[in-house]
């Protein structure tokens, strides 16, 4: 493939075929995956906004395909969380985030004192671990493994 980079310089990139023959990416998460793919910086420093743009394709579905690459290990979930942050991720229930959230400003938390304060809050043991478990499925654990911890306690 080529892609145009200025008015007077083409470069050429090489995407691996097995993106067509994945069963569960539409149109938009192989062409986010060609995007990332020929960016010529950091893949990184690429915005969701930019990503569309190139894509020919809204931010919402931008979004939507870098969700199907990373369930497909195409693109690292890492690269996912430093585009759009946790609270754009849509397969996140607001408990979920507000875990995350509260989990990272305090790493040290036992699920002890987590389920103590869950108390003031009306949600109880279950929902504190379904809401790990989500976390987990979604790749939370990889970069935070303090949370695998609250998951596997008592």
């Amino acid at each position: 493939m080529t892609t145009e980079t200025s008015p007077n310089e083409l470069r050429n990139f090489t995407v691996s075929t097995e993106i067509f023959f994945k069963p569960n990416l539409d149109i938009y998460a192989q062409m986010t995956y060609i995007v990332l793919s020929s960016s010529t910086s950091d893949a990184a420093s690429l915005t969701i906004e930019e990503i569309a743009k190139k894509g020919r394709m809204s931010a919402k579905q931008a979004v939507k395909s870098m969700q199907a690459l990373i369930e497909e290990k195409l693109i690292p979930h890492k690269l996912f969380r430093k585009m759009i942050g946790e609270f754009q991720d849509d397969r996140l229930s607001w408990a979920a985030k507000g875990l995350l959230t509260y989990c990272k400003e305090n790493p040290s938390i036992t699920i002890s004192e987590l389920l103590d304060l869950s108390d003031q809050s009306g949600e109880d043991e279950n929902s504190i671990r379904k809401a790990l478990l989500e976390l987990e499925r979604h790749g939370y654990f990889e970069e935070l493994p303090e949370l695998r911890k609250l998951l596997h306690s008592q």
